[in-house]
């Protein structure tokens, strides 16, 4: 077979995949999303997801790469998105990687929640991966689950934002931050540690000055995005 036999038999081998997707994807409660993972490309959105960016699929295809930086939030991306390569490299069957994922379809609007799980759908000939199924099941955002993740996604953005100013402080001044964030008085920490209260107290000084806070408040969002507390 010649190299343009094998380009058409590979984009029919394509478009009956996804016929396949087509026919099911009124029964399915969220979108369904294929990618070329040769070209960047989205070769596939179901009509809902279609619906909820505000965009035809001749778009969606001509945007190309371009596409994910437009309707994801780059700064949650940047975590799933190593996992999904990770889990290209791996090519195993029935192998799947699921996160959280924010979409909008305006830079208007607020992010929406889809807890979202990605497969190879599709090798090529030599059994590299060439397709990726997706399905993006939508959150509502008054879901405790939304709620419970915004929390933690808070966390995370604050400890890598703020790591820099944390790994200045020495084990002694962790364990004296620790004590501060439930709320200890001078007098309990100095006990606590078998120190004074003049050294917490200069523990302290020098904590908020390498941390750059001024309130309780601060020091606690350190201690709960360091796993203090």
């Amino acid at each position: 077979m010649n190299p343009t036999q094998t380009q058409w038999s590979i984009e029919e081998a394509i478009r009956k995949k996804i016929e396949t997707l087509k026919q099911v994807e009124q029964e399915l409660p969220g979108v369904l999303i294929v990618h070329d993972i040769t070209t960047g490309t989205v070769v596939y959105m179901s009509q809902r997801g279609l619906r909820e960016l505000g965009i035809t699929m001749k778009e969606l295809e001509e945007m190309g790469p371009a596409y994910h930086a437009r309707f994801f939030n780059p700064e949650e991306s940047a975590h799933y998105v190593p996992a999904i390569f990770n889990l290209l490299e791996r090519n195993k069957n029935d192998e799947i990687v699921s996160y959280f994922q924010q979409v909008r379809a305006t830079p208007d609007e607020e992010w929406t929640w889809h807890a979202c799980t990605t497969r190879v759908f599709m090798r090529q000939p030599n059994g590299k991966p060439l397709l990726t199924l997706t399905i993006a099941l939508p959150i509502d955002p008054a879901h405790q689950i939304t709620i419970k993740v915004n929390k933690l996604l808070e966390e995370n953005r604050f400890l890598r934002q703020h790591y820099h100013l944390f790994a200045k402080l020495g084990n002694r001044e962790r364990d004296v931050l620790k004590l501060l964030a439930i709320g200890k008085s001078s007098a309990e920490i100095a006990e606590a540690l078998f120190i004074s209260a003049t050294t917490v107290d200069t523990h302290r000084r020098n904590i908020k000055s390498k941390l750059g806070v001024s309130t309780s408040y601060e020091l606690s969002q350190y201690a709960r995005a360091f796993d203090l507390i």
